[in-house]
């Protein structure tokens, strides 16, 4: 793909969003709420996704724009030996659902990303925050794929390219970012 063509299809994704604005301002609130109540988001991904996880808790540990008081987020493909622990142990499909089962409290949103929507291992994370009662949040991307309808608020990237949906994530976790430097003092 030319760079031309690459970034009218990004462009075009980020344009888009504004067709799932409803989604986007109830995940926003589904975030706030969350650290206002003093719940902890456990964000996962695979690969890219696993890099914009990371990105989003260390925006919420450590600081987005301005420094206010650390918040309680943690990626979970960020510890290398539970990962493969897991994987080992219960199979690669069980390294977000175990850790979630594990660390997840009453208040807890779980948020995970995927590009496709496919991916096991975000499937039965979706399915074990449903099983403890938890909210959850996808950033999803290519129709949703068979995540679409398992969390409590999925917001689906329009159009169908993977990387244009992850740009789009990024962005929105920027703006979740700023809603959250606004509403905690520093």
């Amino acid at each position: 793909m030319t760079f031309e063509a690459s970034l009218a299809e990004t462009t075009r994704t980020l344009q888009a969003l504004a067709t799932i604005r409803p989604a986007i301002d109830r995940a926003g609130q589904m975030i706030l709420a969350t650290l206002q109540r003093g719940g902890k988001l456990l964000i996962c991904g695979n690969g890219g996704s696993a890099a914009e996880a990371a990105h989003f808790a260390t925006e919420l540990v450590g600081r987005y724009a301005k420094t206010r008081r650390s918040l309680p987020a943690m990626a979970l493909s960020s510890d290398g030996s539970l990962v493969t622990c897991i994987g080992n142990d219960f199979g690669y499909d069980q390294v977000f659902a175990r850790q979630v089962a594990g660390l997840a409290q009453p208040g807890d949103l779980v948020v995970v990303l995927t590009s496709s929507g496919n991916s096991a291992n975000i499937v039965a994370a979706l399915a074990e925050a449903k099983k403890l009662g938890l909210e959850s949040l996808a950033f999803l991307g290519r129709g949703g794929g068979k995540a679409q309808g398992l969390a409590s608020c999925e917001l689906i990237m329009p159009g169908s390219s993977g990387a244009a949906a992850q740009e789009a994530h990024l962005f929105l976790i920027h703006h979740f970012c700023e809603l959250i430097d606004a509403m905690f003092p520093a």
